[in-house]
């Protein structure tokens, strides 16, 4: 029992961390698959400048029409907003192989267990930065 008792707050610390960093990796995944599918979406459209906030769009819930209205799905995780997103159009010019960049800046990763920004006043944010960059498909 007193090994037990011993052990015990190291194995919840343990599992909280673990726990914890899942929680950041999986965060880190849903923010990469939806610049990838945003890129993939972007590299077929015929105008990508014109295309900008259906891209945001596609990063924010996988839908070009729109977000959180009535029918359409809900933002995928809670601070993501359209300016954490930044597409970088094909250059125009005479270059064979073009590309379309998007990527998230500024997101901020809030940790539920171990948030020592709440529990100390202090900031202690974890900024996640996927990006994308895939082929442009046309002309």
């Amino acid at each position: 029992m007193i090994e037990f008792a011993i052990i015990l707050p190291v194995l919840i610390l343990m599992f909280a961390g673990v726990t914890e960093l899942g929680r950041m990796f999986y965060t880190y995944n849903s923010l990469a698959k939806a610049t990838r599918s945003a890129a993939r979406y972007l590299s077929t459209v015929q105008n990508v400048s014109n295309s900008t906030t259906a891209g945001k769009n596609m990063v924010m819930c996988g839908n070009a029409g729109g977000c959180g209205g009535q029918g359409q799905p809900a933002v995928i995780l809670p601070n993501l907003t359209a300016n954490n997103i930044v597409i970088t159009p094909p250059v125009a010019g005479t270059a064979p192989v073009k590309y379309v960049t998007v990527e998230i800046t500024g997101y901020t990763y809030t940790p539920l267990v171990f948030n020592l920004s709440q529990m100390t006043g202090q900031t202690f944010n974890m900024y996640l930065a996927p990006s994308t960059r895939m082929r442009y498909m046309r002309n």
